[in-house]
């Protein structure tokens, strides 16, 4: 794919990332923040955060189920934004919820089961973000880079699961968004079974169809 080619396909994707931010600043300049409006924008970055993740998760699998390359362009993009919205999403908890009280706040992640499991999910994007560049992919090393990217699953779980222990009763949109990622899961454990098995086959092919020294002349 070509450079411009690769900038027409990211910029329906940041407009999307870029809207609920938008929508939200909006709400704050018009005070449609609702009764509790920390609350508000804690769950509206939570909620982004999980959704983005997710797209940025499902490239890889959906380049697999449409045989293309072009949905794994996107999948560092949608990644970092993930981070960001993470970042910002744990950033109200400091300054609005705690207002940099430390010592309240390791009370808080030790107390609250779901909040230690966002802090891990936090901690677990954090390295991913921070070698998502052609430059540390090259230092790294295609294969180390890749085994150490796989860490998005376990973030993507980490997440689902903090969304599931935190959210009220009679709201079921946090067992979709865990659906969701158990499809997307699935998808890859497939493939790489696929994979495993092919080379398998290939290698007790080759192994076929070498002589043996008995066999040679």
């Amino acid at each position: 794919m070509t450079r411009r080619g690769r900038i027409v396909l990211k910029l329906p994707v940041w407009a999307a990332c870029l809207a609920p931010l938008a929508l939200l600043a909006w709400r704050a300049a018009t005070d449609q923040l609702g009764a509790n409006p920390i609350s508000f924008v804690t769950n509206t970055l939570g909620d982004w955060t999980l959704r983005i993740l997710l797209a940025s998760l499902a490239m890889t699998p959906l380049g697999i189920v449409l045989g293309a390359a072009w949905p794994v362009t996107l999948r560092r993009l949608l990644g970092l934004f993930a981070f960001a919205y993470a970042c910002l999403h744990f950033s109200v908890w400091i300054v609005l919820d705690f207002f940099f009280d430390w010592a309240r706040m390791g009370e808080d992640i030790l107390k609250r089961p779901y909040i230690t499991l966002g802090m891990l999910a936090l901690l677990t994007l954090t390295p991913l973000a921070v070698t998502s560049t052609s430059g540390m992919v090259k230092r790294l090393g295609g294969r180390a880079w890749r085994r150490l990217h796989r860490l998005a699953y376990a973030a993507g779980v980490l997440a689902a699961l903090h969304f599931i222990w935190l959210a009220k009763v009679g709201r079921t949109d946090q067992y979709w968004h865990a659906a969701v990622l158990a499809l997307l899961l699935g998808v890859r454990l497939v493939h790489w079974g696929v994979r495993a098995v092919r080379r398998r086959r290939a290698a007790a092919a080759a192994v076929g169809a070498t002589p043996s020294a008995a066999s040679r002349p």
